[in-house]
């Protein structure tokens, strides 16, 4: 069996009865075993996936399937499925089973996804490699040497290596794009509030977003339609009305494109990559798209403010993992005050240290 490039392409397999979806996670689960060494799981769902796919096979026959009928795709270990472990890829909550599940997993099981696993991450999401994840990094496919990008490089990994035909992982500050780039995949982070936040675990909730990672932009449009939406559970969801994406994908009215001049004139930009982008400007005009190149002079100052604000708010969101209300508990504490220490300090790994420990700073402005 070969790499499946689409949905479409399942589907029309499975309407051609050249496929089943038995048939098709049996795959998956091979690629996975024969690609473990490159840690993209940190669970699979085998027994409750197997559940899906025979449930699922059955509307299929039946008529009655949703738009995701025959994608096989994988959560990011920060997003809560219920009766199933959810970690953060953490110490912290290692073994936590959640009680509820997200609204983005209710909306891929109500279209009929098949859920295969949850994806390897930095530690809450905190980090651009993957290595600060308490199981260990995922690593590239391409090559193992290299760091898959993060905080979701499973996500990526598990597409990129064919373990499952698509993935979902949250993006910050670049969490979904950056290794969707470093994994050659389409990685896409939808504008603030158009997907639900509920039952995402929490780093800096005015940034979090949940985005897609796939291997082609049919499959990010459809997504991306059966994601978004107004949710009860989070008030900061748009409740304008979705948007037909996959019907844009054949628009064929040509775009205004702006392009940050200080980004291209960086001396941090590396020449090969400067002079992929140049090419693609260059394909985009061919094609008779207007590209506008637009300054925007406060570029030193994204990161810095980056870090302030999302450690602040992470400072406040961690604050929840006490000991006693959630997560790791020390068993040798003498007093409330050593448990809260105790557990904190045995149940979070060093980057998460340093940035709860900036945000604290910046949030003790003034006291």
């Amino acid at each position: 069996m070969k790499k499946y490039s689409s949905l479409k392409e399942i589907q029309t397999l499975i309407s051609q009865k050249q496929l089943t979806l038995t048939d098709l996670l049996a795959y998956y689960f091979k690629q996975i075993n024969e690609n473990e060494h490159l840690n993209a799981f940190n669970e699979v769902f085998f027994y409750s996936a197997e559940v899906q796919a025979k449930a699922v096979q059955q509307k299929i026959e039946n008529g009655t399937a949703g738009k995701l009928a025959g994608m096989v795709i994988g959560i990011k270990d920060n997003i809560c499925y219920k009766d199933h472990v959810v970690t953060a890829s953490s110490k912290m909550l290692d073994g936590f089973v959640s009680p509820y599940s997200a609204t983005v997993v209710q909306r891929l099981l109500q279209e009929d996804a098949v859920i295969i696993g949850r994806l390897n991450c930095d530690e809450f999401a905190m980090g651009g490699s993957n290595e600060t994840s308490y199981f260990g990094p995922a690593k590239n496919a391409a090559n193992p040497e290299l760091v898959p990008g993060g905080s979701s490089g499973g996500s990526a990994v598990a597409v990129q290596a064919d373990m499952c035909l698509a993935a979902l992982g949250t993006d910050t500050g670049g969490s979904v794009r950056q290794p969707a780039a470093f994994c050659g995949q389409i990685g896409l982070k939808p504008t603030y509030g158009r997907i639900s936040r509920y039952g995402v675990i929490a780093y800096a909730s005015s940034f979090d977003q949940v985005g897609p990672i796939t291997s082609s932009v049919e499959d990010t449009a459809l997504l991306l339609e059966v994601l978004a939406g107004a949710d009860e559970y989070d008030s900061t969801v748009s409740p304008l009305k979705v948007p037909d994406y996959p019907a844009h994908l054949s628009d064929s009215r040509k775009q205004k494109i702006a392009v940050l001049k200080e980004t291209i004139e960086s001396d941090a930009l590396d020449p090969e990559i400067k002079a992929a982008i140049l090419s693609s400007i260059e394909e985009l005009k061919a094609q008779g798209h207007t590209v506008d190149y637009v300054s925007f002079d406060l570029l030193d100052y994204l990161v810095p403010a980056y870090y302030i604000l999302t450690t602040a708010e992470a400072s406040s969101n961690l604050s929840r993992y006490d000991g006693v209300h959630y997560g790791h508990r020390n068993t040798e504490a003498k007093s409330l005050t050593e448990l809260y220490k105790l557990s904190r300090a045995e149940g979070f790994g060093e980057e998460v240290k340093k940035r709860i420990l900036l945000g604290t700073f910046v949030l003790s402005a003034g006291y």
